[in-house]
Parts: C-alpha cells; sequence; structure tokens
C-alpha cells in the first residue's frame, strides 16, 4: 500500500492538474473553456510527437504528427521532454472593418510543452484551445546570430476514413496564362474522400473543409512576419492523413531569395489553425483573424470599406479610357457608392495627367479612384501596365508619394507569383509603405490572407478565388456558379476577404448565365469583402427596378455581425449580418431543382422587404413575417435577399 507522504500528495495533484507526466509517456489534455474540445498532446517513448483532438467525446482528428526538420537539427523524433507550462487563459479583442463581425473577443486555455532534441537544442510546442477550435506553433527559444532554416514540417491532420472534404487544387508554380500561377484560383472539389490525392502536384490549398461523424472541421493557417513561407496540404494523403507542404521550388520573389522558412532564433512559427464544430460554429467563427498579429501602428483614418464600380470585367480592355471611366466615377456617384476601380494599361490609354484628373472629378463627386498595377519581377510575363514600379522600395516609395498627391484612394495590384517566404515579405512590404502614403490596397493573382488584413488594416480585399472574370471567358466556368457560389461561403470566404467581384444582374455579353438575377443580386451579401467591386454596369443596371438600385445604394460598407441560418457547401446558403439597426439576410439555391427553404427566423421581431425572382427573368418585392420555420420558395439556381430593420 502506497503511503501518503507530502512528496506523494503533490505528485498526484499535478497529475490531476495535467502540469507534469505520468512515468509511462508524456500525455496531456488541454481542454476548451466550455470542456466541449479535448485536445491530447503525446510524446512517445521513441521521442516523436502526436497530437489528436475529440469534439463532445467525438474524435475530430486522430492521432497525428508533430515536428519540424531544421538544416541543423531534427525535430521529429528522439526528442525529450522538459517540462509543460501550467494551463492560463488566453483573451483577446479587437475591432475590424474587412470581416464578418466588426467587435471580436477571442478566449482560450493555453499551454506550452518544452521539449529538447538528441542534440539538446530546445523547441517549444504551444497549443490554444477554444470553444471554436485549436490552434498551435512551433518556437525556437534560443538565441543564433545565424541564419536557421527549416527544410520540412511534418505537421499533418488526419481524419477517419468515413470523413469527406471539401477541397482546393493548389496550381502548379509558373503554369496558367502568362506564367501567372500559382493565384488560388481553381474550384473546389465537393464532398470528396479523404485520402483523395490532389490532381495537380502542388497539393491542396487552405482553407480546406471537411465534414467527419458529427462534426465539420476547417484547417488553414495565420501569416508570418515574413520569416516563414505560407504552406497548404500536400497533395498525397494516404490513410486520411493531411501533411503540411511547402512551396515549390519556382515561388520566389526573386533567384536565390527565401523560399522555405530561414531565420535567426527566438522564432516563432505562424499558427496552424483547426476550427471545429457545427456548420453554425464554422461559420460564426473568428478564429483566421483572431489567431493573427494585431494591427500595425497606422493612420487609420483613411481606412474606409465600401463598394466599387468597375469597367473591365464586362466591358474588358477597351473600357480602360478616361470617358468611359468617367461615365463609372457617375455611376458610382448615382448609385452611393464609394469608389471605381481603373484597371490594367490605364497608363497608356489615359495616363498620369488624365489619371490625376479624374481622381479629381472623382474626389468632387466624392468617390476614390483605385487604379490597377502590375506586381511586376520576373515570375510572370503579364504584358499589362504599369509594371516595375512596385518591385523595389525606392520607386515603389516614389510612386506611392506621386499617387497619394494625385489624391489616389488605393491600388489593385495583380500577378503575383507564389507562396515562398520571399513573397510573403513582399506583402509586408507593400502595404507597409502603402500606409505611410494613405492607400487602400487589394491584392490580385495572389496567396490568401490569412488574417493579413487584421495586421494591416488598409488591406481591403484579396483575390484568391476562380471569381466573375472567369464566368466571362468560357461557358463552362459559368455553368458551375450554383455549386460554386454555394461553397465558397464555407471555404475560401470563412475568414478572410474575397474579391470574388460579384453581381451580374442583367447579362454576360457572349455567355448565358447560368444563375438567376436574385442570385446575383443575393452574392454581395453572401460575399465577404472589405471594398465589393460590382461587375454590373449602368447599362445592365438601367434594367433593374428602382428597389434594386435602392437595395444596392443602402447596402452597408462593412458588417457588425454575422449569424449562419442554414446551408450545406455547394447545395444552398442563408446567412445573416447585422449593420447597425439592420439586418440583411442573403440565400442562394445551389441546386438545379426549386427548393423550399424553412428558416428560423425568430431572432427578427418586425416584417422585413424581401427580393426573389419572379419566375420571368425578373424580380419581384414582396413582405417577409419572421418566424421558427419560415417558407421561403427558391427558384433553382436562384436566391433572395431580404432587409429587416
Amino acid at each position: 500500500m502506497m503511503r501518503l507522504t507530502v512528496k506523494n500528495l503533490c505528485l498526484i495533484y499535478l497529475l490531476f492538474n495535467g502540469l507534469v507526466s505520468t512515468a509511462q509517456e508524456n500525455l496531456f489534455h488541454l481542454k476548451s473553456p466550455d470542456k466541449s474540445i479535448d485536445l491530447t498532446f503525446d510524446l512517445t517513448a521513441a521521442g516523436e510527437l502526436y497530437y489528436s483532438v475529440a469534439k463532445n467525446k467525438e474524435v475530430v482528428l486522430q492521432q497525428s504528427r508533430l515536428g519540424l526538420v531544421r538544416a541543423d537539427g531534427d525535430y521529429t523524433h528522439k526528442l525529450k521532454f522538459r517540462s509543460a507550462s501550467s494551463i492560463v487563459p488566453v483573451t483577446d479583442s479587437y475591432e475590424i472593418l474587412t470581416a464578418k463581425r466588426r467587435y471580436n473577443t477571442y478566449k482560450a486555455n493555453k499551454q506550452t510543452y518544452h521539449l529538447v532534441n538528441a542534440q539538446g537544442k530546445k523547441i517549444d510546442v504551444i497549443f490554444q484551445v477554444s470553444d471554436d477550435g485549436v490552434a498551435f506553433r512551433y518556437h525556437f527559444p534560443d538565441q543564433s546570430a545565424d541564419i536557421k532554416r527549416i527544410t520540412d514540417e511534418k505537421t499533418s491532420f488526419k481524419f477517419a476514413s468515413n470523413a469527406k472534404g471539401w477541397l482546393q487544387p493548389m496550381s502548379d508554380a509558373q503554369t496558367g496564362w502568362e506564367h501567372s500561377n500559382p493565384s488560388y484560383e481553381e474550384f473546389y472539389e465537393r464532398e470528396i474522400a479523404v485520402g483523395t490525392p490532389s490532381p495537380i502536384k502542388a497539393g491542396w490549398v487552405f482553407p480546406a473543409l471537411f465534414q467527419t461523424g458529427n462534426n465539420w472541421v476547417l484547417i488553414t493557417e495565420t501569416v508570418s512576419d515574413g520569416d516563414y513561407c505560407n504552406s497548404r496540404l500536400d497533395a498525397q494523403s494516404t490513410g486520411g492523413e493531411y501533411k503540411i507542404a511547402f512551396p515549390q521550388a519556382a515561388e520566389v520573389f526573386k533567384p536565390g531569395a527565401a523560399l522555405n522558412p530561414e531565420s535567426k532564433l527566438p522564432w516563432f512559427t505562424p499558427w496552424r489553425i483547426v476550427a471545429i464544430g457545427s456548420l453554425n460554429t464554422i461559420m460564426e467563427s473568428t478564429l483566421g483573424t483572431d489567431l493573427a498579429k494585431p494591427a500595425i501602428k497606422m493612420d487609420t483614418s483613411f481606412i474606409k470599406p465600401g463598394k466599387s464600380a468597375w469597367s473591365w470585367v464586362l466591358l474588358k480592355d477597351d473600357s480602360t479610357v478616361y470617358k468611359v471611366q468617367k461615365r463609372f466615377i457617375d455611376y458610382a456617384a448615382d448609385m452611393n457608392w464609394q469608389y471605381c476601380l481603373v484597371d490594367a494599361d490605364w497608363n497608356k490609354k489615359i495616363g498620369y495627367a488624365q489619371a490625376a484628373d479624374l481622381a479629381a472629378y472623382a474626389a468632387s463627386k466624392k468617390i476614390g479612384l483605385i487604379l490597377w498595377y502590375n506586381s511586376a519581377g520576373a515570375w510572370n510575363t503579364t504584358p499589362y501596365g504599369p509594371r516595375n514600379f512596385i518591385v523595389n522600395k525606392e520607386t515603389r516609395i516614389k510612386e506611392f508619394a506621386k499617387l497619394e498627391k494625385m489624391g489616389v484612394k488605393g491600388l489593385k495590384i495583380d500577378f503575383f507569383g507564389g507562396d515562398g517566404q520571399s513573397f510573403v515579405q513582399y506583402y509586408h512590404d507593400i502595404l507597409k509603405d502603402a500606409a505611410e502614403h494613405h492607400l487602400l490596397i487589394n491584392f490580385h493573382g495572389t496567396t490568401l490572407p490569412r488574417g493579413l488584413q487584421r495586421t494591416y488594416p488598409n488591406l481591403m480585399t484579396m483575390e484568391a478565388i476562380k471569381g466573375m472574370e472567369f464566368r466571362t471567358f468560357a461557358q463552362e466556368t459559368e455553368d458551375q456558379q450554383p455549386e460554386h457560389c454555394t461553397t465558397i461561403p464555407f471555404t475560401r470566404n470563412i475568414f478572410d476577404p474575397m474579391d470574388y467581384t460579384p453581381m451580374a444582374l442583367y447579362k454576360i455579353p457572349n455567355i448565358k448565365r447560368s444563375t438567376s438575377t436574385a442570385f446575383e443580386l443575393a452574392l454581395p451579401v453572401v460575399f465577404q469583402s472589405g471594398i465589393q467591386h460590382f461587375a454590373e454596369i449602368p447599362e445592365g443596371m438601367a434594367h433593374m427596378p428602382a428597389f434594386v438600385k435602392t437595395f444596392l445604394a443602402e447596402l452597408p460598407t462593412h458588417w457588425d455581425d454575422i449569424h449562419f441560418i442554414d446551408g450545406f457547401p455547394g447545395k444552398r446558403v442563408v446567412l445573416a449580418r447585422k449593420s447597425g439597426n439592420k439586418w440583411y439576410i442573403a440565400g442562394l439555391n445551389g441546386e438545379r431543382s426549386d427548393q423550399q427553404f424553412s428558416l428560423d427566423l425568430s431572432f427578427l421581431n418586425k416584417t422585413g422587404q424581401m427580393i426573389t425572382d419572379d419566375g420571368k427573368g425578373g424580380l419581384i418585392q414582396s413582405q417577409l413575417t419572421p418566424g421558427k420555420a419560415t417558407q421561403i420558395d427558391v427558384k433553382a439556381d436562384g436566391g433572395f435577399v431580404a432587409v429587416f430593420e
């Protein structure tokens, strides 16, 4: 019989509270504040790291790998446990104007596990568990004057064999038009069996969505400070285990620039984020910005989200002339929008002098002018300009200063070349310099934001989606829009602003539109973007009833809150967004048959105004009375919007 000495009593207390390991193994549990999520961290006898996650006692991630390989040391096996920190609560609150919710609070439980490798070099694994998911990252706490390089990351996410995934293939570097890939512009593959290889060797992009048992899991990451590459999931996922993969060799800012992670010590890696729960939990979660770096110090007086007119998507290159752009400025003013975007080759077809005149004219109409730029560099061969002004700091600052003096409010910068560490640094450099010159930024032909918009409030949006412009190129692409547009609210647009450039209400030149007019009208509410660039042009808007124009004129520039009402990826989605004292409800039917949506709108207490398809190709306005099971008939490939005040 064991004697209950003071020493033994202390050991029992520490074991009960998860502060030390057992004699047999180093096994720890870390739970969410509400106790619904249980993380298990395990260091095996072979010195290998694993973790698993359960939600309400149901396993959502099976035993998955942890660990890194540095050029000067291996941190994947023969690791030894040093100590574990106490479990501490973490709380953070912040405001953001380019996300699904303006004011956000993050609460989690945190624990750090301190280890050493076979050579005695230190590594920490840091976990934070919130009610809506798990986040973790690595930390090298030692000091070094020399650069350390990571050659591989063993982090994985292992699912049960019956799980399903909604995954977007990653384009191979230097493929596509004028070597402009990767740009995160493939279609998501929907409801595929876990373990299905990516059809492209580069792998799968973030965010990656999975359904496993009674739970949904969404995997993504935060962006680094420029000391780590952006990653993706490996193309191969044998047995349902998805491993972190690094960029391809060509994804660098210039030859010899950093591709894979390298840094001096100490060194924190980006957060790996695993959102967990019901679809409601996933859709209302803000983990992608909760874990992002807080905003840098800057003058924020110029940070103004909004709506923008844009000629190029439907009228193409010939529209980038002074006369047409002046007309689109008038159009934006008439629609009560805030911006007008002038696209590629304006420097040749309009010129700087007339662009300054356009900016002044726009200002007289209370419209901000946004100008297109090529990111330039050897990574693409695209012919459009202005080009070679952004790529190095000296010319970039001069150009930004010139634009600020001209009265230009923002830039759309296009055709980036990948996810190597040097490219991540390039994004940071542009955003910092733009902030100094009071310029808003929209990145196109680009990577996923990964929370970058929290760190730089002047980042309004990023493309990273097969958006509206692709619908104008091929009927095959257009035909997939109902499923596509009901998938990306659950995936690409879940945490980060997305410049899909929605809404062709009347017609798309030379294309038979696959969606209804009400479907198109709902897109600017369903999709989240700091600046929402509208595809519809004045000629198309002239065919719309007055209540459509009123709806778009009054559409908010940012949102205070979100409520997920109903949906399933690739089939339907219904979201409620709040701005001030108004709730906007928008729904999309991604199925090819008429559907009746039964929606719980009991959180609303007043009758609202709804716009739906009239069944004849047009729109009709009617009253909608909210209730516990409000019935709304939605046409095939159709949609609706409603406003409650």
